[in-house]
């Protein structure tokens, strides 16, 4: 991790060209994968705007079209809680192209009911953790081959109370919608620094960077938004310690285009507790630069998900 010094703030004003790039973008039409998606089409990059449902992804490229008519977007089907969507939709973007120069994790549910993945995985480590790793997974091949590529993937504050449950993974025995999605944070920044160990081994000039979004308002909240004192705790801390989504976007831009960013970063808001602010490199629990659990971590989730990483 490198010092920022006093440097102005960072903004979505300092994104490069992005002209010639291919960038995907999972969980893109909404929250910050929508202010995401936005800004780099703005600079010219080519979006591919993967999501769940091709209904909500043509609303997004909608939206996206009413205010930049000349953007170059793409839909892509993606479901991160189906291994079976992650290898169609991975096999869909090798076929249609022939570079991949931002892969962005950004897709994610948050404290649901129990529930299971079309795999049998534990809704939040499938969908957070498992898909975006496999996805990941098939996609490196094409990353490796576009110079100046970059993986993100998006964690949270949350990361610092999770704890991997090897023991019950699934949770099947016990189910604290808070503990399975602070474990599956944990695993975003546990997968980062193991497959960015993996390329730097691999001499290879792809980047594993991570972010988090603070406090963003979003729809990853709405679960929260069914429990009443929930509801009206966030409503009234949101109101000092919330940001509107394009700010939560700006860790996940920035860690994807700063020229400055180095493999293993980590780039969160600058202020209160890191809800809000502008994005800077922040710092993980201990747990998260543990490498004998990042290895751990790693050969689980190859066995759990049959793909294993070219590097």
């Amino acid at each position: 991790m490198h010092a920022e010094g006093n440097a102005k703030a960072w903004s979505t004003q300092d994104i490069p060209d992005q002209s010639g790039r291919i960038v995907l973008i999972t969980g893109a039409n909404s929250g910050t994968g929508f202010e995401a998606a936005r800004a780099l089409a703005r600079r010219g990059a080519h979006v591919i705007l993967g999501c769940r449902q091709l209904e909500r992804a043509l609303g997004a490229e909608q939206r996206l079209r009413g205010e930049l008519p000349d953007a170059s977007l793409e839909r892509l089907s993606l479901d991160l809680a189906s291994l079976a969507s992650v290898r169609e939709a991975a096999s869909a973007v090798r076929s249609r192209h022939g570079r991949l120069d931002l892969l962005l994790n950004n897709a994610g549910v948050m404290i649901p009911p129990y529930g299971k993945t079309t795999d049998g995985f534990e809704l939040q480590f499938g969908t957070n953790h498992l898909g975006p790793f496999a996805f990941t997974g098939l996609l490196l091949p094409l990353l490796l081959e576009t110079t100046g590529s970059r993986i993100v993937t998006m964690s949270s504050v949350a990361h610092k109370m999770g704890r991997i449950r090897f023991e019950d993974l699934q949770s099947e025995r016990s189910y604290h919608s808070w503990k399975a999605y602070g474990q599956s944070k944990l695993a975003n920044l546990l997968f980062t620094f193991e497959l960015q160990r993996r390329l730097l081994e691999a001499r290879s000039a792809t980047l594993a960077v991570a972010a988090h979004p603070g406090w963003a308002r979003t729809e990853l909240q709405r679960h929260a938004d069914r429990n009443p004192f929930l509801r009206v705790l966030m409503s009234s801390l949101g109101a000092l310690f919330a940001q509107d989504a394009d700010q939560g976007a700006l860790p996940l831009l920035r860690a994807a285009v700063d020229p400055a960013v180095r493999g293993g970063d980590y780039y969160g808001p600058s202020r209160f507790g890191e809800c809000k602010g502008a994005p800077v490199l922040v710092k993980t629990s201990a747990r998260a630069q543990d490498e004998a659990l990042q290895r751990q971590l790693w050969e689980c989730s190859e066995r759990l998900t049959g793909i294993a990483f070219p590097v």
